[in-house]
């Protein structure tokens, strides 16, 4: 079974430290969130997860294989990334853009009909397929959003790591995507590891979450353990209520705490 680790990660952007000792395991078959306050380190630590930050301390493993120190291509194939802030600078159909998530995979003779097979199925679990033709630069942002989650998952890698995926999305695309990250999990076999704001959200998605608060890991475990009232008034200092509904718990925000 594959194994995303970190042990003792440590990075400083500028003078400023970002993240400080954080270790944690993933394993696929799961949903992890990571979540916690502005500037607590979340979307470093994606990054970190990618192979994407030089450290200044620690290691990320995938399996035997240190995440940084992988051949580039081969680590694009096991991980996808969707980043927090995407830009397309470009005039470009939306297909074509999707199919940028074969590229660790093309050979020297362009897209084979395998690829072309993978690009259809990740627009159709994207639920993009109407938009093929449609100039990227013309769609809404959260049309982009969907059609970028279906660039990730053209590559069909065994990782996808999302940097806030649901935050351009209306409730309902909200809701289809997080069901679609929970089959690729549950059903396919990844891992999915994703950075949240949305605590209700993250709650109804992740069957693990990793709540970081100054650089540190804060809670670590299931919804209703680390999303604790008494957790979330450490992290975010704020008041919560903790309400048990059909599809799991709800975080019931109501106030600053104290």
């Amino acid at each position: 079974m594959s194994r995303l680790v970190a042990e003792d990660v440590r990075l400083r952007l500028g003078a400023r430290v970002v993240l400080q000792g954080v270790s944690a395991a993933f394993e696929v078959g799961r949903v992890t969130a990571i979540l916690g306050p502005n500037g607590a380190g979340k979307s470093t630590l994606l990054a970190c997860l990618a192979g994407l930050r030089r450290l200044d301390g620690g290691t990320v493993r995938l399996d035997e294989d240190e995440v940084r120190t992988m051949p580039a291509r081969r680590r694009a194939q096991r991980i996808g990334f969707i980043p927090q802030t995407p830009e397309v600078a470009w005039a470009v159909e939306a297909r074509i853009l999707v199919g940028l998530g074969r590229t660790p995979f093309i050979g020297a003779r362009g897209l084979s009909g395998e690829d072309a097979a993978a690009i259809d199925r990740a627009m159709a679990a994207a639920g993009v397929e109407a938009m093929a033709d449609r100039d990227v630069t013309t769609l809404s942002g959260g049309e982009r959003a969907r059609v970028l989650i279906a660039r990730a998952l053209a590559g069909e890698p065994e990782w996808l790591l999302a940097d806030e995926p649901l935050a351009g999305l209306d409730p309902g695309h909200q809701l289809d995507a997080a069901d679609l990250f929970r089959r690729m999990a549950h059903d396919q076999g990844k891992g999915v590891i994703v950075t949240l704001h949305d605590l209700s959200l993250a709650a109804r998605l992740a069957d693990r979450i990793l709540l970081l608060a100054d650089g540190r890991v804060l809670a670590d475990g299931p919804p209703e353990v680390a999303l604790a009232p008494q957790v979330l008034a450490q992290a975010y200092g704020i008041e919560t209520r903790v309400v048990s509904g059909e599809r799991g718990v709800l975080i019931d925000v109501l106030g600053r705490a104290g």
